[in-house]
């Protein structure tokens, strides 16, 4: 039974390594983080007003007469800013397979 419990824990974990398409991303982020570690947090506020700002006004353009590409650029400007204001709040994320792993351990231990 312990073999059967110690495999399935095994392969989930195997599974979930196995995606590294993140990599390039988490190593991106890793010099965003630094160089938000750096500001104050009167440039932080300076930032985060300028994201909200900024968003604002993109909500409120008229998307239907925009080409194809812009919107493109739109939504990966929103996606940049999504990301560097979360670096800003600070905080710890957890991914779903790290909470799975998480419980797995804790029921392999006790």
């Amino acid at each position: 039974m312990k073999k059967k419990i110690y495999l399935l824990a095994a392969t989930i974990v195997l599974t979930f390594a196995a995606f590294s398409s993140q990599a390039a991303a988490i190593a991106n982020n890793n010099l965003n983080r630094g160089a938000v570690a750096a500001t104050t947090t009167k440039q932080k506020q300076a930032r985060m007003e300028e994201i909200k700002a900024r968003v604002a006004g993109i909500k409120a353009m008229d998307k239907s007469q925009l080409s194809r590409e812009y919107r493109k650029e739109l939504r990966a400007e929103l996606k940049s800013d999504r990301q560097e204001a979360r670096m800003m709040s600070g905080g710890i994320y957890l991914s779903a397979g790290a909470i799975i792993i998480i419980i797995l351990l804790l029921i392999l231990i006790l």
